[in-house]
């Protein structure tokens, strides 16, 4: 078993772009979610991607959201979606979508995402996209997984899920007691339908590849469970796959640094309380620590 730490780090780094690189060559980034009662988790996991170092942007969310979602994350283009009474994004939004995802390095689907039109919506997106980009699904876009896994299965090679222990259920149909019983069990199974990458979030954190192979970060911090989490532990992940890095190390990368960015809010502000959008300001730094060989105090 493969232990997710400083060492690991250094010695599976992030591309490093060349001095003269715009933004396009570390990757667009397209993130798809939210709703009226949830459209911060886009705003989240959007700006997560420009904190791994993604070098544009752009937010897909409810019709509803959208003005404000650009106004407070001026850095990005929004587009906003077709909603559904209920305020989910509805069953028009693939149209609006597909013809942009040609331009993406890696494509973020579910935070905020609820309803019966996710599954619909994800499939959608999925087949519109041509192989080679990254892709992560979390949320949302998990629900009917499970049953159709031919849809992520084409993008092999370059997916990531990011389940909790209920997702990870309702993907496999199991009880969510078994998947608790043995996590690493139950991301191997799905890594092996799904033909991804999976980070099995939980206190001790399970990444696990698709060809079995499993790392283990447990480096995590109490005070990350709290809202917002998850959403930011995604967007990690895609703005490392949009600089170009592969979707294990990515994975492995992006759950060190979520759980390191909780250990220096601890420090600075008490085991609990701090806010998951707080995490997102840490990320550079450790990024910068790491890249320098200059331990943390918790590494």
């Amino acid at each position: 078993m493969t232990t997710i730490d400083a060492s690991w780090l250094r010695a599976h780094p992030l591309p490093i772009p060349a001095a003269d690189d715009d933004k396009s060559q570390r990757g667009t980034v397209l993130v798809v979610g939210g709703s009226a009662e949830v459209p911060g988790a886009v705003l989240l996991a959007g700006e997560a991607t420009l904190r791994a170092g993604a070098g544009r942007l752009r937010m897909a969310t409810v019709r509803s959201a959208a003005p404000n979602l650009a106004m407070a994350v001026p850095e990005a283009l929004v587009i906003a979606l077709d909603e559904t009474a209920e305020g989910r994004v509805g069953p028009g939004a693939a149209d609006a979508l597909v013809p942009r995802l040609e331009r993406c390095a890696a494509l973020l689907i579910g935070p905020g995402m609820s309803g019966e039109e996710c599954g619909p919506l994800t499939s959608r997106l999925l087949g519109g996209l041509e192989p080679g980009p990254g892709v992560v699904l979390d949320a949302g876009a998990l629900s009917g997984l499970g049953a159709h896994p031919e849809a992520l299965r084409r993008h092999a090679g370059r997916s990531v899920i990011t389940p909790h222990a209920g997702e990870m259920a309702s993907l496999l149909g199991i009880p969510k007691e078994e998947v608790s019983a043995d996590p690493l069990a139950a991301a191997r199974r799905a890594a092996e339908l799904l033909g991804a990458v999976v980070a099995m979030k939980g206190a001790h954190t399970w990444v696990v590849g698709p060809g079995g192979e499993a790392l283990s970060c447990d480096h995590g911090h109490v005070g990350l469970a709290t809202s917002g989490s998850g959403d930011t532990l995604a967007g990690i992940v895609t703005g490392l796959l949009a600089r170009g890095t592969p979707a294990l190390q990515a994975t492995a990368w992006a759950v060190w640094l979520h759980a390191e960015a909780g250990h220096r809010l601890a420090r600075q502000l008490g085991p609990l309380g701090f806010l998951a959008r707080e995490l997102l300001a840490q990320v550079p730094a450790i990024m910068a620590d790491l890249a320098a060989g200059t331990d943390s105090g918790s590494a």
